[in-house]
């Protein structure tokens, strides 16, 4: 719901927005003119669910602060804005306005690079090759060669890009709800296997109850129709149905008074009619299916009277259906569980791309399996050559221990002081004191 809405309100904020400005005069002379200096109010808390979205509506915050450029947008049609011929128009923007845009555009630049890098990171990090191509693509809404000023290709960028990107919004929410509503049976089929078949059958009945208690709910009404918007006039408004005027009705639901329905004003006329069918303290009532059922609903009132196509439905847009023969349509509307989303065929594949999404999963934690494993043996062989290292360590530290302590008891130790006593070669006694040696004849000579 919250996204719906944002797409609702983007739509007035950036599409539309210079459908419903005040007049102000044009033929201002800029010369004699100060640039008008004023506080400007924080950018519109509504969100477009575009990674530019702050950017996108900071850019038109400023940009209707400016009288000419404001004048410019009332008078210019869907086809030229598309075109690029309002984008011309920034040339002549008050100067102030003009270098508020240059700084945002430096923020936003700065943003983007930041962005790319932790991108880049990750995927270089995970081995994965690096899509350059899809990370350029985060720069289409600006003139990244330019970094420092916003010139007019930044302003021709940042509506074509918003434009397009919103033409596909609700595409790609209509493919996100349908495999949400593909991987919940999945789920269901998944868990019945697991199931003995008691068990199954018990299930399949219950399945199968909450089914028709979902489909068993008043009629509701074709979004748009007469019926439905007199629903609204007597139950939400409380007047008689019998004096329903469109035009009164109309000025009622345009919450903001800018003589259009946004997206958002629209989806609220259907409140009632979903409430026929959702309420969320029921088990068999999915919130998800509700806001898929909205944004059909929305879809189909725009489709049948939003003839210029620019996202809005005006006054005069609104009293030209009233006229219309489907206005006037008493058929019930079909809701969701009357209108398959997808085939079992398109289930099978789904589920065979769950299930090679699974075995590359497995695969890869196999393989991060075998390098924990290497990195766990290759950490027990540093502990092992750490614990031999410390040994090592241990025992040269000992031997230095008693080197040390022997040369210290060598150096200590007393050494004893005597007289020197001569001896004699071949005999093992001292000499007497005072004994004076005599030269003996050698035996055998004379």
């Amino acid at each position: 719901m919250k996204r719906s809405k944002a797409l609702a309100r983007c739509g007035l904020v950036l599409l539309s927005f210079w459908l419903c400005i005040q007049s102000v005069p044009i033929n201002v002379d800029k010369t004699k003119v100060e640039p008008q200096v004023e506080e400007l109010e924080p950018p519109r808390s509504a969100e477009t669910g575009l990674h530019y979205d702050r950017y996108l509506r900071e850019v038109i915050e400023y940009l209707e602060k400016d009288p000419h450029f404001k004048e410019k947008l009332k008078n210019t049609n869907m086809d030229d804005i598309k075109k690029g011929k309002l984008s011309k128009e920034l040339d002549f923007v008050q100067h102030n306005f003009r270098t508020k845009l240059d700084e945002l555009k430096r923020e936003e630049m700065n943003r983007l690079r930041m962005l790319i890098k932790a991108k880049h990171d990750i995927q270089d990090g995970n081995g994965r090759t690096v899509d350059h191509q899809a990370l350029l693509k985060q720069f289409e809404h600006l003139n990244h060669m330019n970094p420092d000023t916003f010139e007019v290709e930044d302003l021709d960028r940042l509506i074509k890009s918003a434009t397009k990107d919103l033409e596909n919004f609700d595409k790609d929410r209509h493919d996100e709800f349908k495999r949400y509503e593909m991987m919940k049976e999945h789920e269901r089929r998944e868990r019945l296997k697991n199931m003995s078949e008691e068990e199954r059958k018990k299930e399949e009945q219950h399945f199968e109850e909450m089914k028709k208690k979902h489909a068993n709910h008043p009629k509701v009404n074709h979004p748009g129709s007469e019926d439905q918007l007199k629903e609204v006039w007597h139950e939400a408004d409380g007047l008689d149905p019998e004096d329903f005027d469109p035009k009164t009705f109309f000025k009622m639901h345009d919450s903001n008074g800018d003589g259009f329905f946004d997206e958002t004003e629209l989806e609220a006329l259907f409140t009632k009619e979903l409430e026929k069918v959702y309420n969320p303290q029921n088990e068999e009532d999915d919130m998800f299916e509700m806001e898929e059922e909205r944004l059909r609903m929305r879809e189909h009132v725009m489709n049948e009277v939003d003839t210029n196509k620019d996202r809005l439905v005006s006054l005069s847009e609104f009293m030209a259906a009233t006229k219309k023969e489907e206005f006037y349509d008493k058929d019930e509307w079909e809701t969701l569980d009357q209108n398959p989303l997808y085939t079992e065929e398109e289930l099978r594949e789904y589920e065979k791309q769950l299930a090679n999404e699974e075995n590359d999963i497995n695969k890869k934690s196999v393989e991060l399996q075998k390098q924990r494993e290497e990195l766990e043996r290759q950490q027990e062989e540093l502990n092992a050559q750490r614990f031999e290292i410390q040994q090592a360590v241990e025992q040269i530290e000992r031997i230095k221990a008693q080197g040390t302590t022997a040369d210290v008891k060598q150096t200590v130790a007393p050494v004893p002081q005597s007289d020197p006593t001569p001896v004699v070669p071949g005999n093992s006694q001292p000499q007497p004191s005072g004994h004076q040696q005599r030269d003996v004849a050698a035996p055998g000579h004379s």
